[in-house]
């Protein structure tokens, strides 16, 4: 109208310029622009999907200008400067708004972090550049929709790809979420949110203490390698990070890595990032004690090899050094105490010379330079790749084995409930598998409980993976042992124990038992026949879940019935077969007498290699049983 210079001409002179419906638009916003930038939210460069709206529309992926205001989102292309409207949608039409869980699969895009708005019948996936950018546009837009009347119950939390859902596998791009949704985000997140991405403190809340540390994500550490072998598995990468995205359970987290890929991970196989933390290093070992220590470094029989390990004081640790050429010629292994120093700030050394601020450091420094020990730190022995624990089956709630995926090798042995062979899972995972005998238990209660028994995870248990139910024989698959039954490894190495290695033996079927105790598990035929040796010379309890279910002997029922059953009535047993590298209790009795014997307050002898006080633990053992119930056969007075 000023170009015109008077009212009059004004609608003429609109109607001589050949107007496109997008130009209007575009001059219809810069009318409004002031208004517009009153309202802004947010604005930023990111990528846009291709909707799919039909099943043969190809996927691409195109940068595009996002604009949020309080009345709607929407997308042009180019630069701000180049503004040219793609894409417009009411805020008050949006019902969903969510990142998305990308389980695992590629991204095609340099943009990592997606995120989902679901309005109308339709889906737009957006993907941010950074995990704070996908933030900051989730937490806004849920704050604009949180009163919108039609926002959904559930939503699909993975994208809707090549014709169905990949959380769901629904083919009906319509079907009903298969995830819970919650729109409502309080002030509280929304101030947090900013504060963080601002680096400016806020006021607290009225009423409320800001609590930062709950609000940094935790990251862990991957100390193993892990292909994962299921759609909704993230494979790990021994030392890199990840950030837990959510603790499913006790086994398995929800993580995410640097490609802001997710899925399910065993917790067993990383730990968490902080400087104190050793585990973290592959030349720390917790769980090994000084015995146990030499023995590993006896069987590497490397100069130089060494194991970083706990003290038997709480809070420190040792260094154990084999050498091949100590002072009187032979191999031998030191022991080195790591001290502190006792003013601040605190120091940790091996020679007094070499100060290091953490221990880390120290390792670091003497894997080069001997500096006062008998060799240098040059090979970490104990946890190696191949050492790498169990899982609680082989994917997050995965109990179920498709006896397909089984490859059959040879037979291992044979038991009351049935053959076990050495086999292979999906030809790449060595498994023990037991063919279950029919009528050897009750198969319908054996396969709810298995389901309980997979979460029984302990380094000192061995591992149930899975089941194969969907047939008959039914398949038992567990952990592989690579050394067999304890009994058979006791009595084939005769002669070459000491007592600390026999003691070490006790500790691990100890620590496993301890665990069967603490979540309600009671193994009604503990023998070192029902325990298993790997490679890493680890013993680990078997057959504790199918020994609830069939009873070699009418007491076992009996002191079921009567629920006085205790964890202490057979490790006695164990020990003195450890002691004794293998003997058969009262080996030189027949049947009868062994029941007449026992009844009389016979006990069995003390080994040789048992000091007098594991043989006070035997016997302690024998008297908590003994004590309460009348022996009715052999076997029990064997058991005894």
């Amino acid at each position: 109208e000023e170009q015109c210079g008077h009212r009059q001409r004004r609608t003429s002179c609109l109607c001589s310029i050949p107007l496109r419906s997008d130009v209007f638009h575009q001059w219809a916003e810069a009318v409004g622009g002031a208004r517009m930038s009153a309202d802004l939210l947010l604005e930023e460069l990111l990528i846009k999907r291709s909707q799919q709206k039909k099943r043969t529309s190809p996927l691409n992926y195109k940068e595009r200008l996002f604009v949020l205001t309080k009345s709607r989102l929407t997308y042009y292309d180019g630069r701000a400067e180049k503004k040219f409207k793609r894409g417009s949608i009411e805020v008050s039409r949006i019902r969903c708004v969510e990142i998305v869980k990308n389980g695992g699969g590629v991204i095609p895009c340099q943009n990592k972090y997606p995120f989902q708005v679901v309005y109308d019948t339709n889906t737009l996936y957006v993907f941010a550049p950074s995990h704070e950018s996908r933030s900051r546009w989730v937490q806004s837009l849920k704050e604009e929709i949180k009163d919108n009347a039609e926002v959904l119950v559930k939503f699909h939390p993975q994208f809707w790809q090549d014709g169905l859902w990949l959380c769901c596998r629904q083919a009906e791009k319509q079907a009903l979420g298969c995830e819970q949704y919650n729109p409502l985000e309080d002030s509280k997140c929304l101030t947090l949110m900013f504060a963080f991405f601002s680096r400016k403190p806020l006021p607290p809340i009225p009423g409320e203490k800001y609590d930062e540390e709950a609000e940094e994500e935790e990251v862990v550490v991957a100390m193993y390698d892990f292909p994962g072998m299921e759609p909704h598995d993230l494979s790990l990468v021994k030392g890199e990070e990840y950030v837990i995205v959510d603790k499913c359970d006790v086994n398995w987290y929800r993580a995410r890595n640097k490609y802001n890929e997710e899925g399910y991970i065993p917790s067993n196989y990383v730990t968490e990032k902080k400087s104190g933390n050793l585990v973290q290093y592959v030349w720390y070992n917790k769980n090994v004690n000084r015995n146990k220590a030499e023995e590993l470094l006896r069987k590497e029989d490397k100069e130089g090899a060494f194991i970083i390990r706990n003290s038997s004081t709480p809070g420190t640790y040792t260094v154990s050094l084999y050498t091949k050429s100590s002072g009187d010629g032979g191999a031998a292994i030191k022991h080195y105490h790591i001290k502190e120093t006792q003013t601040l700030p605190k120091h940790f050394y091996l020679a007094e010379k070499h100060l290091f601020s953490s221990i880390p450091d120290l390792i670091e420094y003497h894997k080069h330079n001997a500096a006062g020990l008998v060799a240098r730190l040059r090979y970490p022995v104990g946890k190696q790749d191949k050492s790498a624990p169990s899982t609680a089956g082989f994917s997050y709630e995965k109990w179920e084995i498709d006896p397909n995926e089984l490859t059959f090798m040879k037979e291992l042995g044979c038991g009351q409930f049935g053959v076990v062979r050495l086999g292979k899972w999906r030809a790449q995972h060595k498994v023990a598998i037991k063919a279950l005998k029919e009528g050897a238990m009750y198969e319908e209660d054996f396969i709810e409980e298995a389901k309980v028994m997979m979460k029984l995870s302990h380094p000192k248990l061995v591992q149930l993976y899975g089941v194969c139910s969907q047939q008959r024989p039914i398949y038992i698959v567990t952990e592989f042992m690579e050394q067999g039954c304890l009994l058979n490894y006791l009595r084939q190495r005769r002669g070459s124990f000491n007592q600390g290695c026999l003691l070490s033996i006790c500790l691990d079927v100890c620590e496993g038992m301890a665990h069967l105790e603490a979540n309600g598990f009671i193994h009604r035929d503990l023998a070192a026949r029902n325990c298993l040796v790997n490679d890493s010379l680890v013993v680990k309890v078997s057959d504790f879940g199918m020994t609830r279910y069939k009873f070699p002997s009418k007491i076992f029922s009996a002191l079921i019935k009567k629920n006085r059953l205790s964890v202490f009535g057979s490790p006695g047993v164990l020990m003195w077969e450890v002691f004794t590298e293998g003997r058969m209790p009262f080996e030189q009795s027949p049947n009868h007498e062994v029941v007449t014997l026992v009844t009389q307050g016979h006990r069995l002898y003390r080994p040789k290699m048992a000091k007098p006080a594991i043989y006070d633990t035997m016997q302690m053992c024998w008297y908590e049983v003994s004590k309460k119930w009348k022996v009715n056969s052999s076997y029990e007075a064997r058991f005894l």
